[in-house]
């Protein structure tokens, strides 16, 4: 278990202020001291931001463009001082953010590795040790040897990411790097950082793929106009983003800090065993969701996270089986109807019904809504009310998924949130032939 005490890196009290100015004349007389009025104004881009990262961990960092977040990792790596507060980082760094930043482009690539392995710390030998491991992780042949201008963007960013990744650091911190290359490589990339998470390093990552946040986070921490607004698991910061996303998040008067899942001891070992996970833990406290508010089914969650504009509401959801008969469970393999009934308090143009299964880690593993399937096109009014039925076949592997359900739409080309419930049903699949991954394909086999 991660010890609270063993702090790798200590965020405390940190802001980040820069001066703008409209033209760059104003900064020169400014640097110069012949400036007798203030020729700018200040952007805050960090405001007293605070953050642990305990050793072992793996922490991702979301929020939306421009609210600070790469800025906060390069505070961290040291690439920039911050205004006030201070960092402290226990470890030896490596950090993907700009993937190539230092490279001589008039160098061939090995010369680059030397070159850029010295500068991160590294001697000649130290470096000569891993020269093997690098180039067979960057996989571009004989170009090593060629001018790094000559290099496509796919080898340059393949050889940048083969030194970064390759260097056995304490501490991994990226910045959106994790999808470079070709499918193959982004392949490789994973795998590697899945190693380094066994290896038990502190990772912190920046990333707007939520389903990696979901995957390999600990914890998340979701920063926004360069303010920490919370930190937790990944389901709920998260949550809290997508509210964000569209403008409607209201910050509640006194937070109830957010339970990492991660810190209970049973959960942490169910989570290390594979990557079904998701199904060895059901039963466990990582299931214990806000479950219903409007109906009885013990499968509904009485206090499903929910937020809208207050156009329409979700007033009931349900599940039946083939004969039309409310279900919780169902068998793999089976066809299955979900249902939601939405009453309209205002007029809308073409709202979207949707609907999005879960498994209880929070990566979203399919759904659809009524714009991708073209069902629904039309207008509605205030007092108009919808039941919508999507039917589909239940090819999930067995275990316990979450959906959440929305009404959408918008309004003068603006994508708004009528009204959402995130994680409002239980469905439990049971299968007695499970395969690889989240769903079956259904394959036929033969043998000759």
């Amino acid at each position: 278990m991660i010890e609270k005490k063993d702090v790798a890196i200590d965020v405390s009290h940190v802001t980040k202020q820069y001066k703008l100015y409209e033209h760059n004349i104003d900064r020169l007389k400014e640097a110069l001291g012949l400036s007798k009025q203030k020729k700018y104004h200040e952007k805050l881009a960090l405001n007293d931001i605070d953050l642990k990262i305990y050793r072992g961990e793996t922490v991702g960092i979301i929020g939306t463009n421009g609210s600070g977040k790469s800025t906060l990792l390069k505070i961290v790596t040291g690439v920039l001082t911050p205004t006030k507060g201070t960092v402290k980082v226990d470890g030896h760094i490596s950090a993907l953010l700009e993937l190539g930043a230092g490279f001589n482009m008039e160098y061939n690539g090995i010369d680059n590795i030397y070159l850029n392995g010295m500068m991160i710390g590294f001697s000649e030998e130290e470096i000569e040790k891993r020269i093997d491991a690098i180039l067979d992780f960057a996989d571009i042949g004989e170009y090593v040897y060629q001018p790094v201008k000559t290099y496509s963007s796919g080898m340059f960013v393949r050889l940048a990411f083969a030194l970064a990744i390759n260097i056995d650091p304490e501490i991994l911190i990226i910045d959106e790097a994790l999808s470079v290359g070709d499918v193959f490589f982004q392949a490789k990339c994973y795998h590697k950082f899945e190693e380094f998470k066994k290896q038990g390093k502190t990772i912190l990552f920046v990333s707007h793929d939520l389903s990696s946040i979901s995957k390999y986070c600990d914890r998340a921490v979701l920063i926004n106009q360069g303010v920490k607004i919370g930190e937790g698991s990944p389901k709920e910061m998260i949550d809290i983003y997508k509210q964000v996303l569209v403008g409607q998040y209201q910050p509640k008067e006194n937070p109830v800090p957010v339970k990492n899942l991660l810190e209970d001891e049973d959960i942490r070992k169910l989570a290390k065993e594979d990557s079904d996970a998701s199904d060895a833990l059901v039963g466990s406290k990582a299931s214990e969701q806000k479950l219903p508010k409007k109906k009885d089914l013990n499968t509904r969650n009485p206090n499903a996270f929910e937020y809208g504009n207050d156009t329409a509401e979700i007033v009931d959801y349900y599940m039946t089986d083939e004969a039309g008969r409310k279900i919780s469970t169902l068998q793999k393999g089976t066809t299955f109807s979900i249902h939601m009934d939405v009453e309209f308090k205002k007029d809308a143009a073409a709202p979207i019904f949707a609907f999005t299964i879960k498994n209880i880690l929070g990566i979203e593993i399919t759904g659809t809504n009524t714009m991708f399937e073209k069902a629904f096109l039309d207008s509605v009014k205030a007092g108009d009310r919808k039941h919508i039925t999507f039917v589909q076949k239940m090819d999930l592997q067995g275990g316990e998924y979450l959906v959440s359900f929305g009404v959408t739409g918008y309004e003068q080309e603006v994508f708004t949130v009528y009204h959402r419930l995130y994680d409002a049903l239980n469905i439990t699949v049971i299968s007695d032939k499970n395969t690889v991954g989240y769903y079956d394909m259904n394959s036929k086999v033969t043998v000759e």
